[in-house]
């Protein structure tokens, strides 16, 4: 594998860099690199700017509304984003996406691919529920026929975004008397349709981006049925590995990093950087190397795919790692920040000012929220076991 960049790479570089700084409203950079909330209409407002360039969805096939770039370029374009431009919400763009544009039938598509990509449709993932996390399987929300409806009754729970949607993607069983995966539909579901109350759950950075479902008696048309009845768990599956492959947050890491050492360099311990410090550097170095080896592993994957080959159990090894690696990092900058990490400033709005230097901001309620990171998206002591019998066989 060739990791050189060409001229044509370096200049496309250059058009993202001109491209953001022409493009992205100062307010929103602001907010991105002090560690602020980010609202939805700040995701949106970015999101229509891509759009408009033809740039929200560049893993999309160029004839769904995709860029048609290259492998090296979507990994350039996550480069010089991260960090700088707020995240685009994924849901739509990343996961119910190429859903919609691989198993959803053409009605689907025409109605829902251009929506996504204007953010008109704000979408949310109906996958766990108590008792039904990472052994997702074992799902109870059931969706029983009536006429041209399934009427949808169960409890979903940790529920991104839900508070802000317009759609929910939604497993639900339409079968109980098969084998647990065979029973399981996967269906698109109006989140204002009656019968569903949204209640928020509280994380422990004092941020709202979590929530719980409920659905009771809520009827949804059969029209919003992807693919074949009973046949959601493969189409779970498919949605997991591009969500696993974008778990491993390289890109942000590497943010991280150099943030890390910036503020390494401006602590002073016993008269002297932290970064001169022994123990200190070589932490630093260990999970710098750990970062590097996950990038190449990314890339693999990454090339892999756009030779046709999707993702399969190796995204569970970018997840294990990123994840680690992400938890590492903001424990690490709470670390280098001594006494300034104590106090929790909280709002994370930006309305309460850190104590201590302009870069401790964010480093706390990040390094809070980043406890989850091991636990959403497949917890990785379930990505271990996916492991060790689809790649080890045991």
């Amino acid at each position: 594998m060739d990791l050189s960049f060409s001229a044509e790479d370096l200049a496309f570089r250059g058009e993202v860099q001109a491209f953001i700084t022409d493009n992205l409203p100062a307010e929103i950079r602001r907010r991105v690199q002090k560690g602020e909330h980010l609202s939805k209409e700040d995701q949106v407002a970015w999101q229509l700017i891509l759009n408009q360039r033809g740039w929200a969805a560049p893993g999309w096939p160029k004839k769904y509304g995709g860029t048609g770039w290259t492998v090296t370029q979507r990994y350039i374009f996550d480069e010089e984003t991260a960090g700088v431009c707020p995240p685009l919400t994924p849901f739509g763009l990343s996961m119910v996406g190429p859903v919609i544009y691989t198993f959803g039938n053409p009605e689907q598509k025409a109605h829902y691919l251009p929506r996504i990509l204007k953010a008109q449709d704000w979408w949310c993932q109906g996958y766990s529920e108590p008792g039904s996390g990472s052994d997702l399987a074992s799902l109870k929300t059931k969706a029983v026929a009536d006429g041209d409806h399934y009427i949808v009754d169960g409890h979903k729970i940790w529920t991104t975004q839900a508070h802000e949607a317009d759609m929910i993607f939604c497993l639900v069983r339409t079968d109980a008397s098969v084998k647990q995966q065979e029973g399981i539909s996967f269906l698109l579901i109006d989140m204002k349709t009656p019968g569903i109350t949204v209640r928020p759950i509280i994380t422990i950075d004092e941020g709202h981006s979590i929530n719980e479902v409920f659905l009771d008696n809520v009827r949804v048309p059969k029209k919003n049925l992807i693919g074949q009845e009973g046949k959601g768990w493969t189409y779970a599956k498919f949605l997991l590995g591009h969500e696993r492959t974008g778990i491993a947050q390289v890109a942000h890491s590497k943010k991280r990093l150099a943030r890390l050492k910036a503020i390494a360099r401006a602590e002073l311990v016993e008269g002297g950087p932290l970064i001169a410090d022994t123990t200190f550097r070589d932490k630093l170095a260990q999970v710098e190397i750990e970062l590097m080896a996950l990038e190449y592993t990314n890339l693999r994957i990454l090339s892999e795919s756009a030779k046709g080959k999707p993702p399969g159990p190796e995204a569970s090894i970018l997840k294990i790692r990123g994840s680690e690696i992400g938890q590492r990092l903001t424990e690490m900058a709470v670390e280098s920040l001594g006494y300034y990490a104590a106090p929790y400033e909280g709002g994370r709005d930006g309305s309460n000012q850190p104590i201590g230097p302009d870069y401790a901001a964010g480093l706390m309620p990040a390094f809070l929220y980043g406890r989850a990171f091991t636990i959403y998206g497949g917890s990785n002591e379930i990505q271990r076991n996916v492991i060790a019998k689809m790649v080890l066989g045991l």
